[in-house]
Parts: structure tokens; C-alpha cells; sequence
């Protein structure tokens, strides 16, 4: 789907009509719409708002109450929430993601929102990358309708197609270095490129049950609340796939080496899921205790 040869080889894939309509958009415009394929989804959902709506200090049963001062968000929900989990590991998606890049999929990470983000624009390949590059994919879920006041998501379409931002491309180093937001030195050069490509934004007007699924170099945010009596939610699931390496691109530094290698278990089945490359597992050089050559000769003479 990510390939440059893709309108020669869809045919070759066995695509249902549905699935070639998915490709084909992820090809050209970075993101597809569908129907999420779970006939429970609503009661998922409702049992959901009501696990996690404690967790967020938001005063849901007031609907004049500001939604916006609470926590905004829930990381790896999964682990302790089954409906969480069972969304991030929906067998259909599984199936179809696999099929659109090529390469069996997994779930490692899982984010649910009352309210929108109200994120600048950002590529998700700053946070999540892989070797070969383009193996990562997210999905998003309406868990209710989104109308224009309550921010919702907003996309660049064909952005996906733009050079993916590295700190070699940047100029910075990012190995071994600190950053309250991993996107931040990069928003000078997505907007260079906003502005050269004359793009503009989408906004997702989703209805409940609607999912998104985007591609990892697609530039997507949230758009400003205007009504902040307004909730969003919303789950969020970032998939890899495969005989990859998976690293994070704004603390590394891919022309000398030095990557920072994520250690991931699949939220399928919590099993540890190896940074391997054409089927070779790949250590991260922090796990070696490494010595300067000059320091290991001088011990080798200590020693004898």
C-alpha cells in the first residue's frame, strides 16, 4: 500500500472491493474511513466511558461543565481494561492491516481521550519508526459523534508522501538528548512544508463507530475546541508490524548508528515482540556492557 509500485501490484493482492477502496486511498491520500468491525462496539464502548470516566477528574454528569481541565488522556489502557484491548486487537483490523502493508500487524500501544487533543500538526514517524521505514500505521475510533465544536481530528491529506523529518534532515542530534515534546523541533519544517505544498487541512466530522486509519507519516492533529462543554472521546491504537526494527526517530540519530530502540510486548497477546531485521534479531547495543579498546587491552595485560 505504501509502495511507489502500488497501482501495479493491488492487482496482485486479492483485495475485496472494500479492502481495495482502503488501499487505495492510504496510497493517495494517506488515511481511509471505515466502519469499525465489531457488532458489541457500542457496548464496548458505553462500558469504557464508564471505567475510565473516573480516571479523568471531569465532571461528566454536569453538561455545563468545563470537559478540558482534566487529564486529556490514558495510556495502555488495555492492560487492565478488556474492551480497551479487545479494540486494539480486533482480529478484522489485525487481518486487513496485515494485508495492506504486507507484513502480519500487532497492536503496542493504546490511547483513549474524553476530550480532543488540540495538537499541532505532527507526524506520528517522529515518535514511532521502524527499519525498513513506513511499517507503522494508527487507527483512531469514534466513540461518539464529533461535530466541528468539540475538535475534532484534522488530517493533510497526501502529506504522507512528504520526506519523513529525521534530525540528519533537520540538523540536530537526538540520541541521548531530553525533550519536553518529542515534535517540537519539527514543527518549523512541517510548517516550511505546509506552506511550499500550499496544503490544507481536513477536519474527521466522525459519527460513533467511525475509525480512521492513517498512515505513519501523514501530518494530523486536533483542531481547537470551541465549546469546551464538549467531550471527544475517543480510542487511539498504534500498530507495528513484523521483522522490523522499532525505534524512536526524535531521540536517535540514524546516520551514525545510534538508535533508540523500543522494547515492545503486542497488546494481542502480551508477548514480547523482538527488534529483528530480514529475520535476524537485533540487540540494543545498551544491553551489551561494552569496554574502549585501550581499557580492554589494559585489563587483558592485568589479568595475565
Amino acid at each position: 500500500m505504501e509502495s511507489p509500485l502500488f497501482s501495479s501490484l493491488k492487482a496482485e493482492q486479492g483485495f475485496t472491493p472494500e479492502e481495495e477502496r482502503i488501499a487505495s486511498e492510504l496510497h493517495e491520500k494517506g488515511f481511509a474511513v471505515l466502519d469499525f468491525p465489531d457488532v458489541d462496539i457500542n457496548a464496548r464502548i458505553d462500558r469504557i466511558k464508564a471505567a475510565l470516566g473516573p480516571k479523568y477528574g471531569i465532571h461528566f454528569a454536569d453538561p455545563e461543565s468545563d470537559k478540558t481541565t482534566g487529564e486529556r488522556r490514558i495510556q495502555d489502557a488495555w492492560k487492565f481494561d478488556a474492551d480497551v484491548q479487545a479494540i486494539a486487537a480486533n482480529e478484522t483490523i489485525l487481518d486487513l492491516l496485515s494485508k495492506l502493508w504486507g507484513r502480519r500487524a500487532f497492536p503496542f500501544q493504546t490511547l483513549n481521550f474524553p476530550v480532543g487533543t488540540q495538537q499541532d500538526a505532527h507526524s506520528d514517524s517522529v515518535h514511532f519508526s521502524s527499519l525498513p521505514e513506513r511499517f507503522m500505521c494508527g487507527v483512531w475510533l469514534a466513540m461518539e459523534d464529533v461535530g466541528p465544536d468539540a475538535g475534532p481530528l484534522f488530517y493533510y491529506p497526501g502529506s504522507h508522501r512528504w520526506p519523513i523529518m529525521t534530525n540528519g534532515l533537520i540538523g540536530r542530534r537526538g540520541y541521548g538528548k531530553h525533550l519536553g515534546s518529542a515534535q517540537d523541533p519539527y514543527a518549523s519544517a512541517w510548517n516550511a512544508m505546509i506552506e511550499a505544498h500550499g496544503a490544507h487541512a481536513n477536519t474527521f466530522q466522525a459519527r460513533k463507530g467511525q475509525a480512521l486509519i492513517w498512515c505513519a507519516n501523514l501530518l494530523h492533529g486536533g483542531s481547537r475546541q470551541n465549546d469546551s462543554r464538549l467531550t471527544r472521546w475517543s480510542q487511539v491504537t498504534h500498530y507495528y508490524f513484523e521483522d522490523c526494527i522499532y525505534y524512536t526517530p526524535a531521540f536517535s540519530d540514524e546516520s551514525i548508528g545510534r538508535l533508540q530502540l523500543r522494547n515492545l510486548v503486542s497488546v494481542e497477546d502480551g508477548v514480547l515482540r523482538a527488534n529483528s531485521y530480514l529475520g535476524e534479531p537485533v540487540q540494543d547495543p545498551k544491553s551489551k556492557l561494552q569496554f574502549p579498546s585501550s581499557l580492554l587491552r589494559r585489563l587483558v595485560r592485568h589479568l595475565r
